[in-house]
């Protein structure tokens, strides 16, 4: 028999996982020329969100920006430490290209949001300046100020990056 705490981790998870492949589908929704179908696929997708923020949040798993801060270092610095280089030595064993391609890039993002994060929870009790993120389509490289020329990680143009406020 599972537990509440179980349950609720296990919700979280799934409902967590159903709004970004519905965010998936609705951007190849759009792409094929069903924008219906991509609003729904979005509407559902905020729904989902919804869910698993009141999950969360039944758990206890919010607390207050520097307890986020640090939990979100954690995560961070586990996954480049510890699952990716896994994944990826078993991507090249296997020798898929594409599995292989995703693991490394997201491992290096990791590392820089670690990073970002650990500077924000430096300087989390003086006066912080703000400014935008810029975020890589293809790997998720997220740069401060503004985006560079070209991806460090995959090379993309800047001029795809996605500015978020």
């Amino acid at each position: 028999m599972s537990t509440v705490k179980e349950c609720l981790e296990e919700a979280f998870a799934g409902e967590s996982q159903a709004n970004r492949k519905y965010l998936a589908f609705a951007r190849k929704a759009d792409r094929e020329g069903h924008p219906q179908v991509a609003r729904l696929f979005r509407a559902a997708a905020a729904a989902e969100t919804v869910h698993a923020h009141n999950h969360l949040a039944a758990m206890g798993g919010i607390g207050g920006t520097r307890e986020n801060l640090e939990e979100a270092i954690g995560g961070e610095t586990h996954e480049f430490r510890s699952m990716y280089p896994g994944m990826i030595e078993t991507a090249e064993r296997a020798g898929d290209a594409k599995a292989l391609r995703s693991f490394r890039y997201a491992n290096e993002v990791e590392k820089i949001h670690a990073a970002l994060y650990q500077g924000l929870l430096d300087t989390i009790e003086g006066d912080q300046e703000e400014f935008p993120y810029y975020v890589c389509p293809v790997c998720g490289h997220t740069a401060e100020r503004g985006a560079p020329e070209v991806c460090p990680i995959c090379g993309t143009k800047g001029s795809m990056y996605e500015r978020i406020d």
